[in-house]
């Protein structure tokens, strides 16, 4: 039998989730002196370091809280947001359908607040990288701060530039595209991938989809799919299980292809992107 809490301790610098009995959680970076003031009590940093992760932690109202390691999915729901962010049941599949692996070199294009850029730099590891982009710098900082408190700052490169003007990087082995308008960038967006390297974008409307999809017909691209995903979450009691009321629908239109190399097409064959 074990106590659940042995194996790795807190200690300063690390960030950590605490979970209230009432399962209202917050994100802090350990510092000296430091500590949280909820309306539960107040649970000072000095007293988390050393504990066990998984310990119960008591304010000093006594009221119980857990010490965990935050998730991705925590770190980007606490995160400050400038913009609105992809939603954690689209970012691990679109990192699935890249094929982000430890030493991936991956582009995305739209860094918003860094959501996805947080999934890629968790996911591509030392080994690996990422290179996003965004017209506006002021998000990009925000981009960074919140990059920098998960740890993984150092494994991306940012610029502050127009992908119309060209992507400074070619070869790599992922793209993904959170912008308005991704069919003016698929020129731009096949040149820096390597062949048969995967291709992403996020549309929000029918109207942009359709746009996107039209265009890739007539380009390098080949598997072109056009998928949707909604999350439903249920209801925990003792006594029932059921549905939620509420359910996060849609959020947007995932579009994947391969970047493939236009060659002549003999009679009545198909050009790569078409059925």
């Amino acid at each position: 039998m074990t106590d659940g809490v042995s194996g790795r301790t807190a200690s300063y610098g690390d960030t950590v989730l605490l979970v209230s009995k009432d399962r209202k959680s917050y994100v802090r970076t350990l510092s000296p002196g430091g500590d949280l003031t909820t309306h539960l009590g107040t649970i000072r940093f000095d007293d988390l370091c050393g504990q066990p992760y998984g310990s119960a932690i008591r304010t000093h109202l006594d009221h119980l809280f857990y010490l965990l390691i935050p998730q991705v999915t925590d770190l980007i729901a606490h995160a400050r947001h400038e913009t609105a962010i992809m939603q954690p049941k689209d970012l691990g599949y679109v990192a699935l359908k890249l094929g982000v692996r430890p030493g991936a070199q991956v582009i995305e294009a739209g860094t918003g607040s860094g959501a996805l850029t947080l999934t890629l730099a968790m996911l591509v590891g030392d080994q690996g990288h990422v290179y996003s982009y965004e017209r506006k710098a002021a998000l990009q900082d925000v981009a960074a701060r919140n990059l920098k408190r998960a740890g993984v700052a150092h494994r991306v490169s940012f610029h502050a530039r127009d992908i119309a003007e060209g992507l400074e990087q070619a070869g790599v082995d992922a793209l993904f595209l959170d912008v308005p308008n991704p069919w003016d960038y698929l020129v731009q967006a096949r040149a820096a991938l390597s062949g048969g390297a995967a291709f992403g974008a996020i549309v929000p409307t029918i109207n942009q989809l359709i746009q996107l999809v039209d265009a890739m017909y007539t380009g390098p691209w080949f598997m072109i799919e056009v998928e949707e995903l909604l999350l439903r979450a249920y209801k925990l009691t003792q006594v029932r299980i059921r549905p939620d009321d509420q359910m996060v629908g849609h959020t947007g239109f995932l579009v994947f292809a391969r970047a493939v190399n236009r060659s002549a097409s003999r009679s009545g064959e198909a050009e790569p992107g078409q059925p």
